[in-house]
């Protein structure tokens, strides 16, 4: 697979390498101690490139010893290039990941154990846990978290207006009815694809479901429970209040350039979409609000699939040391703070939560991230969402099959993959 390799310049569009010291934190011995280079891969879009030159000129002025060697790479193909890598001789000494593939690249041994510095150094005690929780395998924290991003409703302000909806639902009940209001032959009161599975996730979860269930070490598919079918019959009854493909996802089409064209009300993403609407239909700008995904009650939002990324450190890096250093800045409060307001990220701790005020996006999506929960945290779970049950179940349930069969046939899929070896 191709991937675009960055280097960091200050100073300069293309980015250069960049030398940090590591003498004044005692990792090398002596004033003349040699430069290490440390090799980052970041995932393509996670950071701006101001980000990216501002957080390299800052750190090379504490640590003048460490040349960091960032590498851009693609999403698509990233879980196997990883796995390739943790196992070669040449793996470079810190990647970002997606927060719940850090089970998968744990497995086989190949990845540092960080407790001591997430416990001693970064303030574990207050990370969020969507991000946290997958990073930890058998009470070894192998991922430090490092951003977080999930879900919220995204709407058009005009629309609700014309609608007589003064204020955003605060409840499920509520979204219901709102959303039939808005929808008309004019307009979708929801533009939602039948294929997100990631949405229905969180129903499941409101109604105290699961995706799949531990015993004694070994998982069963549980969307054929009466509480997930329950999240399934929410899902259902929403996403008929639009027009959106009950055989497709939130990709097939772009949902952000479904409702590019003004005539949906609301889409279910992460706040970054509005910028690409706004890029489409710039008549659209500064006429778009967030707000959580609403729960079953006021008195919290709706779960969501906590997404984000983790950093880790592979165990055959031979600058490891170095690398917990970019760690700790990384995930520290200043440069959290940075990427917060650059990226409109989520920060990785609850204290951090002030420096987004002002962002309402980012604001409703950290609503949401305090109900964050993650898939099952399985070495196999790539695989599940590689070649997914979850979205042929859906599929089949919004086009007239008998939900709790398909639900059924899609949990013994599942059960399968995660027994998997």
């Amino acid at each position: 697979m191709t991937y675009a390799r960055t280097r960091l310049l200050a100073g300069s569009t293309a980015f250069a390498a960049v030398a940090t010291a590591l003498t004044g934190c005692g990792l090398l011995p002596g004033a003349d101690a040699e430069t290490r280079t440390v090799t980052v891969w970041l995932m393509k879009d996670s950071v701006s490139d101001g980000f990216l030159a501002r957080f390299t000129e800052e750190f090379k002025k504490d640590h003048d010893s460490i040349e960091l060697d960032i590498e851009i790479q693609e999403w698509t193909g990233i879980g196997d290039k990883v796995t390739a890598a943790l196992r070669s001789d040449e793996a470079p000494d810190l990647i970002e990941v997606g927060n719940t593939q850090v089970a998968q690249y744990a497995e086989g041994d190949g990845l540092r154990d960080l407790s001591a510095e997430s416990v001693g150094d970064l303030g574990s005690k207050d990370w969020l846990p969507g991000l946290a929780d997958p990073g930890s395998i058998n009470g070894r924290q192998f991922g430090i978290p490092w951003y977080a991003a999930n879900r919220v409703v995204i709407y058009n302000k005009d629309l609700f207006k014309e609608a007589g909806i003064t204020q955003p639902p605060a409840t499920r009940d509520q979204w219901l009815t709102d959303t039939a209001a808005l929808n008309s032959t004019d307009t979708q009161g929801i533009y939602l694809a039948g294929q997100d599975w990631y949405t229905l996730a969180g129903f499941v979860w409101d109604e105290g479901g699961e995706l799949a269930e531990e015993t004694g070490g070994d998982w069963q598919g549980a969307l054929h429970t009466p509480a997930a079918l329950k999240g399934m019959d929410f899902y259902q009854r929403l996403q008929a209040l639009g027009s959106g493909p009950k055989n497709a996802d939130e990709a097939t089409p772009p949902q952000a350039d479904v409702f590019a064209e003004g005539d949906v009300a609301q889409i279910v993403s992460i706040p970054g979409a509005a910028k690409l609407i706004e890029q489409r239909s710039p008549e659209l700008k500064g006429k778009l609000g967030y707000f959580p995904i609403p729960g079953k009650s006021e008195a919290r939002p709706g779960a969501v699939l906590a997404g984000g990324s983790d950093l880790i450190v592979p165990e055959k890096s031979d600058a490891q040391d170095a690398a917990i250093e970019v760690v700790k800045a990384l995930a520290g409060e200043k440069w959290q703070t940075e990427l917060s307001r650059a990226m409109s990220y989520v920060p990785n701790k609850t204290s951090l939560a002030n420096v987004i005020e002002g962002q309402e996006g980012t604001a409703a999506m950290a609503a949401g991230a305090a109900q964050g929960r993650t898939p099952p945290n399985s070495p196999q779970w790539a695989a599940v969402e590689a070649d997914n049950p979850i979205k042929t179940y859906m599929a089949q349930a919004l086009t007239g099959d008998d939900p709790a069969r398909a639900a059924r046939a899609a949990s013994g899929e599942i059960t399968r993959m995660l027994a998997a070896r």
